[in-house]
């Protein structure tokens, strides 16, 4: 029953779910033995009627992937091994208290949380986007912000600040990835200019605190002598400048959107998180 107990504690902090999707129940048959109670839980009868009885009464329709084919949960799968693996890299072999590794956590799904999406308005003074907690909270994460202590030595650090050093480090390792992540998606969906005039953007900047992604619209992009387009002339929220493309991601959703079908059609975008 562990299981639906960790379901109640998401209604109870993110509300209830209409969909939920998740592996398949015969995915665990090739788990190791430290999963095979984990893997017993999920082929029981007893535990199959529980959840099914439970997702009833909380009319949540539950949604498996095939059997075998993991590729299905390609994008979740992708965004739990990236937040493990910088997790780690970040903590390392940090000791850490109940408080403080919960603080730690609830600010890692905040920060993923985070990450924009799509473009709200096609306004041009409007630079409001779509996140993934728009989703769970029915608006963006907040965070109040925090003086940068990844310069100090962390064995000197008290409890507080020490969680800060952690929270500060996982962003910069994710945020850098995530970046690069989106440029590459850019270069390997469009085989012309990625970007475009009234694009909202992805400013890439190394010296923001977490939870921090600044936006800009592009207005014009500066083709070279070569006709090549490597400077773009883009509005923030202070005002017009410019910047190498180069220093620009297209939002992951607008990917999606924009990408042209082999028909020649325009592709129909899956509200996806990467």
């Amino acid at each position: 029953m562990s299981f639906l107990q960790a379901l109640k504690r998401f209604i109870c902090t993110r509300r209830s779910p209409q969909h939920i999707w998740s592996d398949n129940a015969t995915n665990f048959v090739g788990a190791k033995n430290e999963l095979k109670e984990l893997r017993r839980l999920f082929l029981s009868k007893e535990h199959q009627r529980s959840l099914l009885e439970f997702c009833s009464m909380e009319s949540i329709e539950w949604h498996f992937i095939p059997p075998r084919s993991p590729h299905f949960g390609g994008l979740w799968e992708a965004a739990v091994k990236t937040a493990k693996h910088h997790f780690y890299r970040a903590v390392g072999s940090a000791a850490l208290g109940f408080e403080e590794l919960r603080t730690l956590l609830c600010h890692i799904g905040a920060v993923i949380n985070s990450r924009p999406l799509l473009s709200l308005s096609e306004n041009p003074a409007d630079l409001d986007v779509l996140t993934p907690a728009h989703f769970l909270t029915g608006g963006p994460s907040v965070s109040f912000i925090e003086p940068d202590v990844t310069k100090l030595n962390f064995n000197r650090l008290d409890s507080w600040q020490r969680v800060s050093f952690l929270q500060q480090s996982f962003w910069s390792r994710w945020k850098e990835e995530y970046l690069s992540l989106l440029q590459q998606r850019s270069k390997w969906r469009a085989s012309g200019p990625a970007l475009a005039p009234n694009d909202v953007v992805l400013v890439k900047d190394d010296n923001l605190p977490p939870m921090k992604w600044p936006l800009a619209r592009i207005m014009e992009l500066i083709p070279g002598r070569d006709g090549i387009f490597r400077v773009a002339v883009i509005k923030t929220s202070s005002g017009i400048t410019k910047r190498a493309v180069t220093k620009l991601c297209l939002l992951p959703l607008k990917d999606e959107v924009g990408v042209e079908a082999p028909t020649g059609g325009r592709m129909s975008g899956q509200a996806a998180s990467n």
